[in-house]
């Protein structure tokens, strides 16, 4: 019997429940999953017409991840309607007004309080229901997948922003950080129940940044360049997919190289 290994990434008999599926790298995950033949139920805080057009196997369900109290109903509900989700990606990206206030010399402590709640505490929480609800309804080989960021292993250059409107930010290397050890002790406490846990630390993503801050940040990357939103996409695929049955508690590092110098 040959092992088919492009199969392996086939998720034509999965359920992918995808958070922040409208976001830059969520619509391409969500394309990655489709094209992988999954089902996906896609939440977000508003719709994205441009999957929903005469898909049948794409649905959309309005979720705000700011509330946090009812969490655990909403996703029984969900389940009911949808059946379980063999595979759980969160790719949301929660942030307050004053978000690019965020940085050391500006951040105040009801925004560095408010941006951990919103964005660390949902990813987190999300997570630990999501792996409840899998156990709950007895899937088999469930995996679980964070998006976090290189930001959450590495301090953050603030030579990369000089002269642009940009900067460091003391909340999101805080969030992506405790997301990160998060993914350890959940997959550390799950692995019993056959549930994987990993993470992306997804280096910078090209989005028409700041001409300057590009320049330099492609400078200091062995590859050159900044990612493609794909580049993430194809890496989720393959976290999500049985492609990558013995890797859990990992934080998977798509950087182009940045971290390594």
């Amino acid at each position: 019997y040959m092992m088919s290994y492009l199969n392996k990434f086939n998720l034509s008999e999965k359920t992918v429940f995808i958070v922040g599926s409208n976001g830059l790298i969520g619509a391409e995950i969500v394309k990655s999953c489709l094209d992988a033949g999954a089902k996906i139920i896609c939440f977000d805080i508003k719709k994205n017409k441009i999957f929903h057009k005469n898909n049948k196997k794409i649905f959309f369900e309005k979720l705000n991840v700011e509330s946090l109290d009812k969490i655990d109903i909403f996703f029984t509900k969900i389940i009911k309607k949808y059946g379980p989700p063999n595979c759980f990606i969160n790719a949301s990206y929660p942030k307050t007004k004053d978000w690019s206030k965020n940085s050391y010399n500006k951040i105040t402590l009801k925004s560095f309080k408010r941006n951990i709640l919103i964005h660390m505490n949902s990813y987190i929480w999300i997570a630990k229901i999501i792996a409840d609800l899998m156990i709950k309804n007895k899937i088999k080989n469930g995996s679980i997948v964070q998006l976090s960021s290189i930001y959450g292993i590495l301090g953050q250059d603030a030579e990369l922003y000089k002269n642009t409107q940009m900067s460091e930010s003391m909340s999101y290397s805080s969030i992506k950080g405790g997301i990160n050890n998060s993914v350890r002790s959940m997959a550390a406490y799950y692995g019993k129940h056959n549930i994987r846990v990993n993470s992306i630390c997804a280096g910078g993503v090209f989005d028409s940044q700041n001409k300057i801050f590009v320049k330099r940040y492609n400078k200091k990357t062995p590859l050159g360049r900044m990612a493609k939103p794909e580049e993430i996409a194809m890496s989720s695929l393959f976290l999500l997919s049985n492609a990558s049955s013995y890797i859990t508690g990992t934080n998977l590092i798509v950087d182009g190289g940045f971290s390594i110098l």
